[in-house]
């Protein structure tokens, strides 16, 4: 069971700055009026299901702190609301970064262990609540508890979208990093040969760093990276450079550790095409500080506030199919949705026990497929009938689909996929009255 807090028992932190914040924090949630709806106050998202615009909230400005980095021991401290953009600057210094660095550098690591996060490292890193050795969270009833990987709402944790309580201090792992990785991107002209070889490179060990990219059914292309010491010369790809590009364009490629986590952020992979970026003039007079995701969040945030469609359906997803379904998937994928490019990133559980809330067996390796776009409502289809064609394939699969963009499963369907009876029985132990929403009610209904 998890320990209940004082200001005097953090474990391994001696900051009285936190303690205050924890201390304030809790007496805002006390004295928030009964029935109030709970959210956080934060200054950024990278959910897509989006709400109006709502006054207030917990405040959580004071939890954005990386409380302290042991290169001994090889972990650190670090409040909920740290983006990895803070954390990894923190670590590098140390030539450590956390095991599981999510690509988008706004994604705080409470978010990626309450939701989920993946990279290049999850094939044999895993998830980056794996990583996580203590949790410090304010629950649903107001009390603020240490949890740790034995206690239910350790487990629980992961995939409850803050609808148990909220992390306000983690204890995570870190590994070693060298200055340099180096890029091979191995193309490949079908899925299943694609697919083949994933699983081959993830069994063999061979790399450091997995991940892919599809354009087309006939060109995707595998990236392999590995760790090195020196770099005949290194891309810069914060600039006129555009990373996906690169990987149709050369076959071996160079990047510094820190350039190599955040990769995909400047383009917010290939999205920021939606907004012109990628125009070379506009490129040009775009400024170089707002060629960044969090910006373009922002910016489709606005767009669909001010002029919602009801001609396109947004599809955006990232979900985990096994391998041996992959190639299968792909292909459903290409005819019935016909997105593209499409990511590929392999992950395997590091952590045999599991994760009750999204129940992938450990000893399969899954793929993350993940597609962030829009396609035309075609006659005689409504709002939401695409994606629930990819919630059934991904079901009949044997996959599993994260929460933090737009779900379309009945109730029935939705408990069944996450384990609704344990999430019910650890949610009337840690918010006995239901002060926050339920996982259903957040993720589907909207709420």
């Amino acid at each position: 069971m998890p320990t209940a807090l004082t200001r005097n028992n953090v474990v391994g932190v001696s900051d009285h700055g936190h303690n205050s914040a924890v201390a304030a924090l809790s007496a805002q949630y006390a004295a928030m009026r009964e029935g109030a709806p709970v959210r956080l106050a934060k200054k950024t998202s990278n959910l897509f299901r989006f709400r109006a615009d709502q006054a207030g909230g917990l405040d959580v400005g004071r939890f954005d702190q990386v409380l302290s980095v042991d290169p001994a021991g090889r972990t650190a401290q670090v409040q909920g609301m740290t983006t990895y953009e803070n954390l990894v600057a923190a670590t590098l210094r140390h030539g450590l970064m956390p095991l599981v660095v999510p690509q988008l550098k706004t994604i705080t690591i409470g978010g990626a262990v309450a939701g989920l996060g993946i990279e290049s490292t999850s094939f044999r890193n895993g998830l980056p609540h794996e990583s996580v050795r203590e949790l410090e969270i304010l629950t649903g009833d107001g009390e603020v508890v240490v949890s740790k990987p034995d206690d239910d709402l350790f487990r629980a944790f992961p995939n409850s979208y803050g609808t148990l309580g909220y992390a306000l201090r983690l204890e995570i792992e870190l590994e070693p990093v060298r200055r340099y990785v180096r890029l091979r991107h191995v193309p490949f002209g079908s899925f299943e040969e694609c697919a083949a070889v994933i699983e081959e490179v993830c069994a063999d060990g061979s790399a450091d760093f997995v991940d892919g990219t599809v354009f087309s059914r006939g060109e995707m292309y595998l990236t392999l990276g590995h760790y090195a010491d020196i770099a005949p010369c290194t891309s810069d790809y914060t600039g006129n450079q555009i990373y996906y590009r690169s990987i149709q364009q050369r076959r071996t490629d160079h990047l510094t550790i820190h350039d190599y986590l955040w990769r995909w952020d400047t383009d917010w992979f290939w999205c920021s095409r939606a907004f012109g970026a990628q125009n070379p003039v506009v490129r040009r007079l775009w400024p170089k500080r707002y060629l960044r995701s969090d910006v373009y969040r922002r910016l489709v945030a606005k767009h669909r506030r001010l002029r919602p469609r009801v001609d396109v359906e947004p599809v955006i997803q990232d979900v985990e199919i096994p391998v041996a379904g992959l190639a299968e998937f792909l292909d459903f994928f290409d005819r019935e949705i016909g997105i593209s490019p499409v990511w590929l990133c392999p992950v395997r559980l590091r952590d045999t026990t599991g994760w009750p809330l999204y129940p992938m067996d450990a000893d399969t390796l899954y793929v993350n497929v993940g597609f962030w776009s829009e396609v035309p409502v075609r006659p005689g289809e409504k709002m939401g009938d695409r994606n629930r064609l990819i919630e059934r394939e991904v079901a009949r699969l044997g996959g599993h689909k994260s929460l933090y963009s737009d779900s379309y499963y009945t109730e029935d369907e939705f408990w069944r996929h996450y384990n609704g009876s344990h999430y019910r029985a650890v949610k009337a132990r840690y918010d006995q009255t239901n002060r926050l929403p339920d996982l259903y009610a957040k993720c589907v209904r909207g709420r």
